[in-house]
């Protein structure tokens, strides 16, 4: 990341006070402080649209083959990409995705589908299994067999939960979580009031259930986690640590927590991870780097 001093005349006095990783630490951590702020008042704008479920919609199909007499002519092919779920984080709506649904479907993923859950959730588990009954009417509409959920936040603990403890993994090839307090995060003590924000908290009932055996799960997991996340505390809540899953790490470096659904970078990163895993290999807990400037 490059500052010049005409963008920031103060930064002479930042190497004079402070030591140089220091300084250079502080600064990203402004850039990336204004460009939460920057994205929340437009987030705020768009808020309204999202509040309202999205309308559902059935796939064009291709025309069918006379040829063909088998009773699967009415499904889509076999190497169409499973639909794309989008589930948003805690006291927020399908808008925060508007950037990510655009990209996906600039490069390909025709199919995404982005899902609200009410503000007034209190429960995870209720929610999974809320959203298990969305994915069943996703794959028997679309004629999937599985589908691939990007969740953001919460959005990504409520996904882990179906896929783990209510048997989802059946039906979620792939599943993608930005900044979601995976071990649990102890910012922003009085938002205890919340029981859902209780079950986000270190040693809670949901965060012990998600750290317990599971064994044979078919789910790849990829998690995109920040260093500048200031929801996540600690900042490593947001990688997943579990034997028995197979999952890939991936740091972000520049950017908070709001930024995580919307940033370009993040997008790109989230595309290749759908375009290139597959089920059952295992990719290892990698910590790669995806350094935004």
């Amino acid at each position: 990341m490059m500052v010049t001093r005409a963008a920031l005349p103060f930064l002479p006095l930042c190497h004079r006070f402070l030591p140089t990783r220091l300084a250079g630490l502080s600064l990203a951590l402004l850039k990336a402080t204004a460009l939460e702020i920057a994205i929340l008042t437009g987030h705020l704008v768009l808020y309204p649209s999202g509040i309202v479920q999205e309308r559902r919609t059935t796939p064009t199909l291709p025309p069918p083959d006379p040829s063909d007499t088998s009773s699967d002519t009415a499904q889509l092919p076999r190497e169409a990409k499973p639909p794309v779920v989008l589930l948003h984080g805690f006291i927020d709506n399908r808008s925060v995705f508007v950037l990510l649904r655009r990209s996906l479907a600039q490069h390909g993923r025709q199919r995404v589908e982005s899902l609200n859950y009410s503000p007034l959730t209190c429960d995870i588990r209720t929610a999974a299994e809320l959203l298990g009954r969305h994915i069943e009417e996703i794959c028997e509409r679309t004629g999937s067999d599985q589908v691939d959920i990007v969740g953001h936040s919460l959005g990504g603990l409520i996904a882990r939960y179906y896929v783990q403890r209510l048997g989802g993994d059946m039906r979620v090839r792939m599943l993608v979580t930005l900044g979601t307090p995976h071990a649990g995060t102890r910012a922003v003590p009085l938002a205890n009031a919340h029981p859902i924000v209780r079950q986000m908290r270190p040693g809670s009932e949901v965060i012990e259930e998600l750290a317990r055996p599971a064994p044979g799960c078919r789910t790849h997991f990829v998690s995109f986690w920040s260093d500048l996340d200031h929801l996540m505390d600690p900042l490593e809540t947001a990688s997943i640590d579990h034997s028995d899953l197979t999952v890939q790490n991936v740091r972000v470096s520049g950017i908070g927590h709001l930024a995580l659904p919307v940033h370009p970078a993040v997008a790109a990163g989230i595309r290749q991870a759908l375009d290139t895993a597959r089920p059952g290999t295992d990719s290892g807990d990698q910590a790669d780097g995806l350094t935004v400037a």
